[in-house]
């Protein structure tokens, strides 16, 4: 039995066509529907990729991991590709240019055997750029030259912030595999060079990039935005704080999801590719397939639980365009369209698979026991709370823990968000459609989380020094020389 986790970054439920989207954005997934179990109501465990993906990985809510930053670091023997391979015999392996679950000093990347990771910089051997802004902020040119200096590889060091420099502002200027998102289709052969080789079951974690910001999509599957969009997309410095803090137009951001849609189209092909490959190897019927988003994408929305506040990007709010992400899942040997409208985690995900090599799943799979679908976020970390004050002369509407929980009841699921001393109730009815129902969460979301205890699994991490990878979370203006 093999095991294949299929994560398209920062891809929310919405704009899937798998999911009524005007767009035909995902028209593999909706083939693949026929014959796979679709999760209406598929909810990431946080609102970025470390806390998610530490959540997937290991079963814990994130309130019980507390991973939520770059000086955290998880403790070793937590997840369910360590145990596959520690105690079933299992090949693990992540492909991707995420820098959280391959180059950052989180405890992820130790999580497996094999590690491919950054294709987008000319040195790997040299400073990632990537990775110092992550700790020391944007726009700290005089930082990255000093640790370029003091650094083995200098000359390699300042290529890397050259390159990544033009990725943000010239792209037309530099090949695909130098541009600031690499494409899914370089880590999907990386996946199925990788499988072709194996002798014995493996279980692998593709994470692919496309649908970060920046938007690149080829223009084979560019069908939505244009050139256009792709200057204005250039033109903007930081694609999330000049919006939130009133710098710029928010019919600017509406309209980057056309690009957006391109990428999700993008990665839907690669998909059918991997899967196509899967088939004709003979590897398909006995293979859990898992495809889903580690979390969604804010364009605009008005927050549900913060006064004032509208979403760019991703991080900062519990609101569905965030969390609402697209769960599709081939068990092994499953033949028959199957949909579940009831609120499932993707923290479900390691006891699914115990599920699956027990040959005990359902339908339900991902529906947690107890009925509660939880997700957090947990405020700014330094480089962030920099650019609020700089942007938007304030950190407070962005700052904090948010929660939410979500509940699935004869009359559909509810979802209870709660923010420093607000709350909402929100009903849902599809990925596209939810309403704020009342300005109170009736107590439910501290009564849930006051259930979770600190599991001590969390310690603190050395840093970022050389690590390999590409975020785009914050990756805009690095004029390095």
């Amino acid at each position: 039995m093999n095991i294949l986790l299929l994560i398209m970054d920062s891809v929310r439920a919405s704009n899937t066509s798998l999911h009524g989207h005007e767009h035909r954005t995902t028209p593999f997934l909706e083939s693949l529907a026929d014959e796979a179990t679709v999760y209406e109501t598929g909810i990431s465990p946080g609102s970025w990729s470390l806390p998610s993906h530490t959540s997937i990985f290991t079963g814990y809510h994130v309130a019980e991991h507390g991973v939520t930053g770059a000086k955290n670091k998880l403790e070793p023997g937590h997840t369910i590709f360590e145990r596959l391979a520690d105690e079933e015999g299992y090949s693990t392996g992540i492909f991707s240019e995420n820098t959280w679950v391959t180059e950052m000093d989180v405890g992820l990347k130790e999580t497996f055997q094999t590690v491919e990771g950054a294709r987008n910089i000319p040195y790997v051997e040299g400073l990632d750029p990537s990775n110092f802004v992550l700790t020391e902020g944007q726009g700290n040119y005089a930082g990255y030259l000093k640790r370029c200096l003091s650094h083995d590889h200098p000359a390699k060091s300042l290529a890397n912030g050259v390159v990544t420099k033009l990725a943000w502002d010239y792209p037309q200027y530099l090949p695909d595999s130098l541009k600031a998102t690499t494409p899914a289709d370089v880590y999907v052969d990386l996946f199925l060079d990788w499988e072709e080789t194996r002798n014995d079951s493996w279980a692998a974690c593709i994470n692919l990039m496309d649908g970060h910001m920046p938007y690149e999509p080829r223009p084979e599957h560019d069908n939505w935005g244009g050139k256009r969009l792709q200057k204005l997309q250039q033109d903007v410095d930081d694609q999330v704080w000049e919006y939130l803090g009133g710098h710029r137009p928010w019919w600017e951001k509406r309209a980057m999801e056309g690009l957006y849609d391109g990428t999700i189209r993008q990665m839907d092909a690669q998909i059918e590719r991997l899967v196509s490959t899967l088939k004709e190897r003979g590897e398909y019927e006995d293979t859990l397939i898992v495809v889903t988003g580690d979390h969604g994408e804010g364009f605009g929305e008005k927050s549900q639980v913060k006064p004032d506040v509208r979403l760019a990007g991703h991080g900062k709010d519990v609101h569905e365009a965030v969390l609402h992400v697209p769960l599709v899942v081939k068990f092994p040997g499953q033949s028959d369209s199957e949909t579940v409208s009831a609120a499932a985690s993707l923290t479900e995900f390691p006891r699914v698979v115990d599920a699956v090599l027990d040959g005990e799943w359902d339908r339900d799979a991902f529906v947690p026991d107890d009925g509660a679908v939880v997700a957090s976020t947990h405020g700014l970390d330094e480089p962030s709370q920099a650019l609020a004050e700089e942007f938007c002369g304030s950190v407070m509407p962005y700052g904090g823990v948010s929660r939410t929980v979500y509940e699935t009841t004869d009359e559909g699921v509810v979802q209870y968000q709660a923010w420093e001393d607000a709350a909402s109730t929100v009903r849902i009815f599809d990925a596209k459609t939810a309403w704020k129902a009342a300005d109170t969460d009736d107590g439910v979301v501290s009564e849930t989380f006051g259930a979770f205890d600190d599991l001590g699994v969390r310690e603190e991490s050395e840093g970022i020094d050389a690590a390999e990878g590409a975020t785009k979370e914050r990756l805009k203006d690095l004029g390095y020389l």
